[in-house]
């Protein structure tokens, strides 16, 4: 992209001519203060997730089994098959 020193140059002479020599100095500092906030911003979100990860590693392990989904129903019987059947209620039949 800006390679050399000639292409920097062309590019801030094209840019002098575009906002002038009075606003360049303002552009600058805005363009410095918003590169400050972005790395400040990448680096407490670095920190943050570092922080998460150390959280997840120091929290102690269970040593119990994990209960696989097919028997969260019921010993060992597949899925929906220890469910009691219920009759839906008879809308005619209630007083």
């Amino acid at each position: 992209m800006l390679n050399s020193p000639v292409d920097i140059a062309l590019l801030f002479g094209v840019a002098l001519l575009i906002f002038g020599p009075k606003k360049l100095p303002e552009i600058g500092k805005a363009l410095g203060q918003g590169l400050g906030n972005f790395k400040r911003s990448i680096s407490d979100a670095q920190d943050e997730v570092k922080s998460a990860i150390k959280a997840a590693e120091d929290k102690p392990q269970s040593n119990q089994p994990v209960q696989p989904v097919a028997d969260i129903g019921g010993q060992g019987a597949p899925l929906g098959a220890s469910q009691a059947k219920v009759d839906p209620p008879n809308p005619i039949s209630n007083p």
